[in-house]
């Protein structure tokens, strides 16, 4: 979702999709869906429900679009959207497991494992997959606002630092660099990531600027 779009927040795309605004539509769909797959494959994996994942995920955004959906009656006084999404995934999945789980139990599939929702562990993993959106958002706002060949250097460091979990001396040598001038450049391009985040963090999280701040540090703590 376009975090860097004045000063519209994910509220306002959501009035805009709950009235049929077909580009709001497809931006929610863009920016939501990997992380509804992602939820629903990590709750289903293992089970015999692991193959009903993508006709889950039509069904989540299909129950938001739909006339009077859920979209039509999200509150942004609560300013809490993932909870918000969280509750709509989380009852598309409880309706699948209840329809699958005679037929798991009677059938030839493997057995449906017990899926009670304790709130705790489902929701620690909607979390984990709410934060990696979030990242992933940063990380591709950072792309878009690096201009030059340092500024993209930067992004291709963090790159390598997270996503292929090199060290900064390993790094320093695939480069050719003295490994204090990649350390300078890796916590500049931190700092940079840090006011992306940051950005998208107040897109989806309409609050106080000291909660925006404690989300912030919150998702930088899974960098390390």
């Amino acid at each position: 979702m376009n975090a860097g779009g004045g000063d519209e927040t994910c509220w306002s795309l959501i009035g805009r999709a709950a009235t049929g605004d077909g580009n709001a539509r497809s931006m929610f769909g863009r920016s939501y869906l990997p992380m509804v797959r992602a939820f629903l494959g990590a709750r289903w994996r293992g089970t015999a429900l692991a193959g009903e994942v993508e006709d889950a995920v039509q069904d989540v955004f299909l129950e938001c679009f739909r006339p009077s959906g859920p979209l039509s009656r999200a509150d942004a006084s609560t300013g809490d959207f993932r909870g918000f999404l969280y509750g709509v995934v989380r009852n598309v999945a409880l309706r699948v497991e209840g329809r699958a789980r005679p037929r798991a139990l009677g059938g030839d599939d493997a057995p449906l494992e017990e899926l009670a929702d304790p709130a705790a562990g489902v929701s620690k993993l909607f979390d984990r997959e709410w934060a990696m959106t979030l990242m992933r958002e940063a990380g591709e706002l950072m792309q878009q606002r690096a201009t030059d060949d340092a500024a993209r250097l930067r992004v291709e460091l963090l790159r390598l630092r997270f996503g292929a979990d090199l060290p900064i001396r390993d790094i320093a040598v695939r480069w050719q660099l003295e490994p204090d001038a990649v350390h300078r450049a890796y916590a500049r391009a931190r700092e940079e990531f840090r006011l992306c985040l940051r950005q998208v963090v107040a897109f989806h999280l309409v609050r106080t600027e000291a909660e925006l701040d404690d989300e912030c540090k919150r998702l930088l703590a899974m960098l390390g």
